[in-house]
């Protein structure tokens, strides 16, 4: 069974701190995605994908970007069509948070990060970084994934995306996902 993200929050979304973040869903000619491992006192250990809070004046796009090259130190990948949309809740540097999240999906071969993205990793709690296969993903005991729709948010656009199919793709609005809530399948 799939771990869970522990500690439902227990403060209502009238106490944290709106937030707006945007990451890059990066998949792999293979059909990989690049993940990072993180560590959040309230959520604990999970694996999601680059990306961050947005600036002031920052579009969603441009803070995936600035977000995807702050952490990886990618420049040659732009976030392209939105995957998905998602509200979850922890606690960013001590401050409650409600996030809203924008998750754009990107193109780019499989590699590690670029230069030194140290400084980025240790201010955000990236623990580490790998390229998850279609398998991994669905592998039922498979570490915390955020969201945790996320293998099947990745099967339904992975081949026509992979293969640039020009089709539009649908973004999912997943809504708000409490802690702890199972994946959907």
């Amino acid at each position: 069974m799939r771990r869970l993200i522990p500690g439902t929050s227990r403060r209502s979304s009238s106490e944290r701190r709106p937030r707006s973040a945007a990451r890059t869903a990066v998949l792999a000619p293979d059909g990989s995605v690049f993940l990072l491992r993180s560590d959040n006192i309230e959520v604990g250990v999970h694996w999601n994908m680059p990306g961050g809070g947005l600036d002031a004046g920052e579009s969603p796009a441009e803070g995936a970007r600035r977000e995807l090259r702050e952490e990886t130190g990618w420049t040659d990948i732009a976030p392209g069509p939105l995957l998905c949309t998602w509200e979850h809740d922890f606690t960013w540097h001590g401050i409650p948070v409600r996030q809203h999240e924008q998750i754009f999906l990107g193109r780019g071969p499989r590699r590690g990060p670029q230069g030194d993205v140290s400084a980025a990793h240790a201010t955000d709690g990236i623990l580490a970084w790998r390229w998850w296969t279609p398998a991994d993903l669905a592998d039922e005991q498979a570490d915390l994934l955020w969201p945790p729709q996320l293998p099947e948010l990745l099967d339904a656009v992975r081949e026509d995306w992979l293969h640039g199919d020009d089709r539009p793709v649908t973004a999912v609005h997943l809504g708000y996902v409490a802690n702890g809530e199972p994946r959907r399948g």
